[in-house]
């Protein structure tokens, strides 16, 4: 896009003006950034209606992504780097006394996901603008996203997220596009005049679904896609019948929060509540947008791919049946042969609990159609499958069993394509989660290992990286990520290794003034920055880091003279509240952290540094100047992980199990340019089965494990009430689930090892550059493009000023 300083200053100038009626000098940074952020969508705003009706002029299919979570991040940086402005913006500003940077941080962070789930996919819609395909996002706009995470003596309080208190600049309330939503009441079929069974409903609880559209832009191509996310209203002729406040809150408490406690009946039903609303409201409007194109009914897999992201919108099978069948009047073997050739589902875990399943008692009293829908795909399918193969698998595979309806089952029946996102994830999908059901669908099964966006996690996270690269190997590398292992020639030259030292030693510099400004800790950024940023869980094992620590310290304090590199382990990790464990394990780490940091004996040695409410902003910030990426799941546990990514791309060198997709990380890079320690997948499942893991035998054999596991409960760390205790009853008396007594010696021994690499500066640099230039092939626009390929079937759309050119090569 072509925006000269001078223009943008007087645009500027202007936008602020007739939003406050007075000049800008006179405005806070947040209503410069309103001002801002409005004048940068103004100017996507014309790529935006071009793409849109240039979809639709050529009858271009479009994928659909249907997710829980989107994670986008501050988006104005984003927006303006991938329409080609920042710079102009940044210099036009300076030219106004104005910084970009504390505008931009007056962004609120949408606080719209969980983790890597929804930032992989945000990752996912910057790809699809970026490599021209229609690609749509489809979720909920939550009033307060997950929470906001506050340390009050160490234990986590979760407060109210309310990210939306100020104005969102990017998104557009469409009111001409919102859809009705029932739940509950009594559904009934009645043959028409025609002789279709037609649903009559009663007593239903019916929800506005309002759509809230943001712009996707992708990368300098003129290509703006659309977010989608729904907000739940009372419908306006019925807003008489609501006479309190009180009345109101069933309506809108289905967006008020990501993910509310479902540890009782209420929280769960909430749940599902949620997820029927986000998919009715998008089932229904890609139908209404479908007609637009003039196709007959039964081309709906021609032009439409609907992606279900992991178990919770799997209600998109059903409800996409109950619009052919009900609205449509189409026959079941019509509608389901439609179904099944436009849906798809990614699986996201190996764990059984997470694979969703809901009473069928609770699914027949919220969403009685949609039950009656279910219950008939699954009698069709076992009716089906019983005859070839038996009871055995027909069981084992049904959707409806012991009372629940599996949300797994239902994906897996209902799509044409299941994968899985890493290697060794989908060859244990294959092998042991969903083995029945490849066993009976093995054509459907492929693997798509995830992806991130260098353009967020590279380009704008660390731009002095990017410069070193850009000064090397030119700038192909941002089009074509490919490109970036021409910067391996530059291993062995001294300048080059030299100058990414520094770049690494500046970010290091910058996150420790932040964390002295927002923690209070005064950290050396000569010392080596270990770091740990994922989701609080035991099989992610950040107790394994704990224990580490705990063992460094008991060492410091018996030697102070070892000969130990300074360290700083940093955290960022939000647990679900009911996750009671979880949020045990962070009150030790930060107990642990006080005794540490303030320990005179241990002083540079030692620190710890545990942040608040992690997010995509502040991962912006850790993540180029992190040293270690600790990524010490429990081989098998982790289906892909995409902060190993991003940290790696940024030159981090990776501490690791081979779990996930860090399998593939050491194939790219090579082992000997990353850390690897523990127990493999193959020994995790052989231990497990003959069940001869011992862990009260590990903690009585091993002096210096027993000497860590005792100090979490013989008062070495100070304000604990029972979490020392917990711990060491879970890892010694319960015989550790997932193994992190087993894996210590490996993972200590590992450590070391780190310690000795990172005393040769030149050495460890060398390596570090090795995992930039090795980090291409975990480019979210690769990923893209075998999903477009393999499942969706789409191709790029180069749109020009002629019509829209459709592109066969892939990346």
């Amino acid at each position: 896009m072509e925006v000269t300083v001078k223009q943008f200053v007087r645009e500027f100038k202007q936008q602020f003006q007739s939003m406050y009626a007075y000049s800008y000098e006179e405005g806070s940074n947040e209503q410069l950034y309103n001002a801002l952020g409005l004048l940068v969508k103004n100017y996507i705003s014309s790529y935006w209606k071009e793409t849109r009706e240039k979809y639709i002029k050529n009858s271009v299919k479009q994928v659909y992504y249907f997710s829980m979570e989107f994670l986008p991040g501050r988006q104005l940086r984003s927006k303006a780097y991938n329409l080609g402005l920042l710079d102009v913006i940044k210099e036009g500003l300076s030219e106004l006394d104005l910084s970009f940077d504390q505008l931009a941080e007056a962004e609120a962070d949408p606080a719209l996901g969980n983790g890597g789930l929804g930032r992989l996919a945000s990752c996912f819609m910057d790809s699809l603008a970026s490599l021209g395909m229609a690609g749509n996002g489809n979720g909920i706009r939550y009033q307060y996203g997950l929470f906001r995470q506050k340390f009050v003596d160490g234990y986590q309080v979760e407060l109210p997220e309310n990210w939306l208190r100020y104005r969102n600049v990017w998104e557009t309330r469409n009111d001409k596009s919102t859809c009705m939503v029932r739940f509950g009441g009594n559904v009934w079929l009645e043959e028409n005049h025609q002789g279709h069974l037609v649903p009559h409903y009663e007593n239903t609880l019916n929800v506005l679904a309002v759509p809230y559209d943001t712009p996707m832009v992708g990368y300098r191509n003129d290509t703006v896609n659309n977010l989608r996310l729904w907000s739940a209203e009372i419908p306006v002729e019925e807003e008489a019948n609501y006479h309190t406040i009180e009345e109101t809150e069933p309506i809108k408490e289905i967006t008020q929060v990501l993910y509310p406690d479902d540890s009782n009946y209420e929280g769960r039903l909430l749940r599902l509540k949620q997820e029927y609303f986000m998919v009715s409201a998008g089932v229904q409007s890609i139908i209404r947008h479908f007609r637009k194109y003039n196709v007959p009914r039964k081309n709906i897999p021609d032009k439409v791919a609907i992606h279900i992201n992991d178990t919770h919108p799997a209600l998109v099978v059903p409800e996409l049946m109950r619009i052919l069948i009900d609205e449509e009047h189409l026959s079941w073997e019509q509608a389901w042969e439609i179904t099944f050739k436009t849906c798809s589902y990614t699986n996201h875990t190996i764990l059984r609990e997470a694979l969703e399943k809901w009473p069928i008692d609770m699914m027949k009293e919220l969403l009685p159609r949609i039950y009656m829908i279910i219950e008939e795909i699954n009698n069709r399918f076992v009716e089906n499958t019983m005859p070839l193969y038996g009871e055995r698998i027909t069981w084992q595979t049904a959707i409806l069993q012991n009372g629940v309806v599996n949300m797994a089952h239902l994906a897996v029946i209902g799509s044409h394509s299941v994968n899985g996102v890493a290697r060794l994830h989908t060859d244990i999908l294959m092998n042991d989660v969903l083995k029945d059901f490849f066993e009976l669908y093995p054509e459907r099964f492929n693997n798509k290992t995830n992806g991130i966006t260098q353009r967020r996690w590279v380009h704008l996270a660390n731009p002095d990286l990017t410069q070193l690269i850009d000064d090397k190997i030119g700038e192909n590398w941002k089009l074509t990520p490919s490109e970036l292992k021409v910067f391996k020639g530059f291993e062995k030259d001294k300048k080059t290794l030299n100058k990414l030292t520094d770049v690494k030693l500046k970010n290091k510099k910058r996150l420790a003034d932040h964390i002295k400004e927002v923690k209070g800790i005064t950290v050396d950024p000569n010392a080596l920055f270990d770091v740990q940023i994922k989701r609080l869980h035991a099989y992610k094992r950040q107790h394994l880091n704990l224990l580490h620590i705990l063992h460094r310290y008991l060492e410091i304090k018996e030697n102070p003279s070892v000969d130990y590199v300074p360290r700083v382990f940093i955290f960022g990790a939000k647990a679900a509240p009911s996750y009671h464990y979880a949020k045990q394990i962070i009150k030790v780490i930060n107990s642990l952290a006080d005794l540490v940091n303030n320990d005179p004996d241990v002083g540079d040695k030692l620190k710890i540094v545990f942040f608040e409410n992690y997010g995509v902003s502040l991962a912006e910030k850790i993540i180029p100047a992190a040293d270690i990426s600790e990524q010490i799941s429990l081989a098998s546990m982790e289906a892909s992980g995409t902060s190993n990514m991003k940290l790696m791309a940024n030159g981090a060198l990776t501490l690791a199990t081979l779990d996930g997709a860090n399998i593939e990380i050491r194939d790219f890079v090579g082992e000997d340019n990353l850390f690897v320690f523990g127990l493999s997948s193959k020994e995790v499942y052989e231990l497990k089965a003959n069940q001869s893991y011992r862990a009260r035998e590990l903690y009585g054999s091993d002096q210096k494990l027993r000497n860590v596991l005792d100090a979490l409960t013989n008062g070495t760390i100070p304000n604990l009430q029972d979490e020392g205790y917990a711990l060491f009853d879970s890892l010694v008396n319960f015989n550790d689930e997932y193994f992190v007594l087993k894996d210590f010696a490996s993972y200590v021994e590992a450590q070391n090892k780190v310690d000795d690499l990172y005393k040769d500066q030149s050495e460890w640099a060398r390596k570090s550059l090795l995992n930039i230039a090795s980090s291409a092939p975990f480019s979210a626009d690769y990923t893209i493009q075998r999903y477009a390929d393999d499942i969706w079937k789409v191709r790029s759309c180069v749109v020009e000023d002629e019509g829209v050119h459709l592109v066969d090569e892939p990346l």
